[in-house]
């Protein structure tokens, strides 16, 4: 059941922890630098702002901008010494830390001396003791078989070096995860969850329904598209190392712009912005715990935050919205 803290922020259930979390939580990817310049000033002040607006989870990981972001949360952190927030970092897979492209069997991805060596880093980049959530920032599907990944994690939590353990699935494979959230062998799962990525509230999230499994969805904006502020000119103004730039072709760009334009009519009785319309259907789910946003500004933070006091869906529109849904497989 969702609640209210005293300023105001909606707070959701974080699975079977006992956590009270914000609907919405900082989602810092943007402050490793690859979607855009983000300065270090401009980063710490969204963060702060976050806080200021009731955000108390932030999702980092060592792999945005190489430990960038991590350094720059922990700058924020520093400056509100003894707030409540928790944080949620990752570790990749050491196939991919090595350059592999392709990775397909879960064997020998997770060492434990390479898995705490990465914490001890993320924990000084972080300045904390302890990483409140750390994620696998890569599940493969065969985990379940291959379990040499959970060993040197459970010797962290019980060393008080990491509170929870979780797992990041891959873009456009909730499957993956249906078997997990079916166990109690982590605490959370991360997924792509928005307006045209539906697939997660077929079969992921019931799954972990019994199992108390908390879910975070990243990506609510689908990079931005589901804001309704891009128009026909926002390509060109990319930097040419814009992750956005190399996700979208001339092509898709447009057919996503036209989709936008569709959702816009199909959700405009209920609201008139889209992108308050991409943060409410997340949350009706209430599969979902809380959402990673990334957000560059103070004045993004204040827009998101106001946007989860809107109206929530209805369900007639939850359902309506099934015909809007569209895989992305250019990721």
């Amino acid at each position: 059941m969702a609640q209210t803290d005293p300023g105001g922020m909606r707070l959701r259930a974080f699975g079977s922890t006992g956590w009270k979390v914000s609907a919405l939580s900082f989602g810092a990817w943007q402050l490793g630098g690859t979607w855009g310049e983000v300065s270090r000033e401009q980063g710490v002040a969204a963060l702060l702002a976050g806080f200021d607006h009731g955000i108390n989870l932030v999702d980092t990981a060592a792999a945005y901008g190489n430990g960038r972001s991590e350094e720059i949360v922990g700058e924020a952190l520093r400056l509100r010494p003894g707030q409540d927030v928790r944080v949620a970092t990752k570790v990749l897979p050491l196939g991919r830390r090595a350059g592999q492209t392709r990775l397909d069997r879960m064997r020998g991805q997770y060492p434990r001396a390479y898995v705490q060596q990465e914490v001890e880093a993320s924990l000084r980049r972080l300045r904390r003791d302890t990483i409140d959530l750390l994620q696998l920032h890569l599940w493969i599907e065969d985990g379940l078989e291959e379990l040499d990944w959970l060993p040197g994690l459970l010797d962290l939590v019980v060393a008080g070096k990491v509170r929870w353990i979780g797992v990041s699935l891959p873009d456009l494979r909730p499957d993956t995860g249906v078997a997990l959230a079916r166990t109690r062998l982590v605490s959370a799962i991360q997924v792509m969850f928005n307006l045209f990525e539906q697939a997660p509230g077929d079969a992921l999230f019931p799954a972990g329904r019994d199992s108390g499994t908390a879910f975070i969805a990243r990506v609510p904006f689908d990079s931005g598209a589901l804001t309704g502020r891009w128009t026909a000119a926002t390509r060109d103004a990319w930097a040419a190392d814009d992750k956005r730039r190399q996700m979208y072709s001339e092509e898709r760009f447009a057919e996503t712009l036209r989709r936008v334009d569709a959702l816009r009519a199909a959700v405009a009785p209920a609201y008139d912005d889209l992108a308050v319309a991409a943060l409410q259907y997340c949350l009706s789910d209430p599969a979902v715990s809380t959402i990673a946003c990334g957000m560059r500004s103070p004045d993004e933070v204040v827009a998101n935050v106001r946007a989860l006091n809107a109206a929530p869906m209805s369900a007639p529109l939850v359902q309506a919205l099934r015909s809007h849904r569209w895989p992305h497989d250019f990721y």
